[in-house]
């Protein structure tokens, strides 16, 4: 489907790429639950960016 979608309503331009883009993002979603790499805690990665910008300044 093209539909033409609102860009109020939607930041894709037609229905076909917004199912486009669901169907990549379902994907990488599983992929990284079905990942074995370590998780990494939100908290922690935020405190790891704070110093990297603080090492920057």
């Amino acid at each position: 489907m093209n539909t033409p979608l609102d860009p109020i309503v939607s930041e894709f331009e037609t229905q076909k790429q917004a199912d486009s883009y669901d169907c990549w993002f379902r994907i990488k979603v599983q992929e990284a639950m079905g990942s074995d790499k370590p998780r990494l805690p939100h908290d922690e990665a935020m405190a790891l960016v704070d110093s990297l910008i603080a090492e920057c300044r």
